[in-house]
């Protein structure tokens, strides 16, 4: 398992338009990855999941990633992560 903690950026934190890009990075790999924010942890691969986190401008989050393609996953997504929120 790999995990990276960031920091969101954007001045209106994780917004749809941003959760929906960042399911659709995530959905396209095989490996299962997770996004925590305080105490709660959801797939990134739900977008409902990722909303109801309610994420502000701020927030520290932590990406988990395990499986195959765990490496490529978890550098995808904090790409993602950085260039949109």
């Amino acid at each position: 398992m790999l995990t990276k903690t960031l920091v969101i950026k954007s001045e209106a934190g994780v917004h749809p338009q941003s959760a929906t890009v960042l399911v659709q990075t995530s959905s396209k790999f095989q490996s299962e990855i997770y996004l925590a924010y305080k105490e709660k942890k959801v797939n990134l691969k739900s977008i409902m999941g990722v909303m109801s986190l309610g994420i502000p401008p701020g927030a520290e989050i932590k990406i988990e990633v395990t499986g195959e393609d765990e490496q490529e996953a978890l550098q995808s997504v904090s790409d993602t992560i950085e260039k949109l929120v």
